[in-house]
């Protein structure tokens, strides 16, 4: 399957920023020579193995849970608004770089609103989000953060949701995303927020443990366990006074009386975003101070951070001049 004209006509060669041309079977650089994959009709500009195998085993077992159109609820659409604060009519059209795009809950909701939308993760959910979206405006790169295939500039629009904290070094991942930007162009970044209580999150005593296991050996333990433990959660949260505090101990992804899922979503979300919290190699929240600072180091101006579903950073690139 060759790659789309207008996708080849944003790629660039990560290592030495030259155009790509077509070679069987993927892409070569005109430049410097280096070839790339080309698998399922997906760039792959990174090694199967890396330190995102988790997520792309996580999103290809659970490729539809958070989908808006299976789940029958807007939550990944309401979530997008409130983070972004985008519209239809700023969307239409508009060139959009989604990074860490996991199964493609994001990119449902910015195809919806009518944009253009490049979507890239560093592992193999990149086949899920092609699968779940089969939509022409939609293209699907498998990249690192670090390392764009696309010149600079090239976007009106980037946003990276639920991902930056999983990153090596979020504040080179900020410097990078803002990097795509065109001038002018807008950026949101969420990220764990940094805080005394964080401590006391269940991940942060079972992560020393779970991140050194197999993720299918993970997958299986989360799998069994999570449906007794939100029985559990349940039962710790109709406590009186303490209840909803205790309830944060127990070591799984409760969404009952957060979310409208039904008993049967709660139990697939508990398994998915607890399996979430323990898989990933990199777990690294930060503080509004420390996020607002590194988007303003990033060159991005009018930043706003604020809590919404997690800490949110809003900027944009200044216009040239």
């Amino acid at each position: 399957m060759t790659v789309a004209p207008d996708l080849l006509a944003q790629l660039r060669c990560p290592g030495c920023g030259r155009m790509l041309a077509g070679a069987a079977p993927g892409l070569q650089c005109e430049g410097c020579g280096r070839l790339y994959d080309v698998v399922n009709g997906i760039p792959r500009f990174v090694p199967a193995e890396n330190y995102a195998s988790n997520f792309g085993f996580q999103w290809n077992r659970f490729r539809r849970t958070q989908l808006d159109s299976h789940s029958g609820l807007p939550i990944s659409r309401d979530r997008f608004l409130r983070e972004t604060g985008w519209t239809a009519e700023r969307l239409r059209g508009a060139r959009v770089l989604d990074v860490g795009c996991g199964a493609g809950r994001f990119a449902e909701i910015a195809l919806s609103l009518g944009a253009q939308v490049t979507a890239v993760d560093y592992s193999t959910a990149v086949d899920a989000c092609r699968a779940n979206l089969p939509d022409a405006r939609l293209h699907v790169v498998q990249a690192d953060v670090y390392a764009l295939p696309f010149a600079p500039g090239t976007f009106d629009f980037v946003y990276s949701l639920g991902v930056i904290q999983h990153t090596p070094d979020v504040k080179e991942t900020v410097g990078a995303l803002a990097r795509a930007l065109k001038p002018g162009g807008e950026i949101v970044v969420d990220v764990y927020r940094k805080h005394v209580l964080g401590l006391l999150h269940p991940r942060i005593w079972l992560r020393p443990i779970s991140t050194r296991m197999d993720a299918g050996r993970l997958f299986s333990i989360v799998e069994r366990v999570s449906p007794a433990m939100l029985k559990v959660s349940n039962a710790v949260g109709v406590l009186p006074i303490v209840g909803r505090r205790l309830q944060r101990l127990v070591p799984v992804a409760n969404y009952a009386g957060i979310l409208p899922l039904s008993s049967v979503q709660l139990e697939e979300w508990a398994i998915l975003d607890t399996y979430d919290w323990l898989a990933p190699k990199y777990d690294q929240p930060q503080t509004a101070e420390t996020l607002r600072q590194w988007c303003v180091e990033a060159g991005l101006s009018d930043v706003t951070v604020f809590k919404a579903d997690h800490l949110t950073a809003r900027g944009r690139k200044p216009a040239a001049a």
